[in-house]
């Protein structure tokens, strides 16, 4: 979650599921232009909390624009400008504490 503070940028909000407010939130920008998108599969998210920990690593994968996880459904949807290695997004759930499991 966030909101727009008087000066025009972006803050976090800090409603999460972790119990100091601390969780993480994944980016949602649109598709850039002629940018891929892939979604993926990861077993284990519960809440906005892990989705938050997933998003911020995959996030981290040079070339992703956005990336938004959903953990009722376990999918992943990731805007990169090219083409994503698999291995890397793998590497980056595994290092959110989770289990990749594929393209959906």
């Amino acid at each position: 979650m966030t909101a727009e503070t008087n000066a025009g940028t972006v803050e976090d909000t800090g409603s999460r599921c972790s119990p100091t407010g601390s969780g993480h939130s994944g980016g949602t920008a649109g598709a850039e232009p002629g940018g891929t998108t892939a979604v993926y599969l990861v077993k284990g998210m519960t809440c906005g909390h892990c989705e938050g920990a997933v998003s911020e690593e995959i996030s981290a994968i040079n070339g992703v624009a956005s990336v938004k996880a959903l953990a009722a459904t376990g999918q992943v949807t990731v805007v990169s400008a090219a083409p994503l290695d698999e291995a890397d997004v793998r590497a980056a759930v595994d290092e959110a504490g989770y289990e990749f499991a594929g393209r959906a």
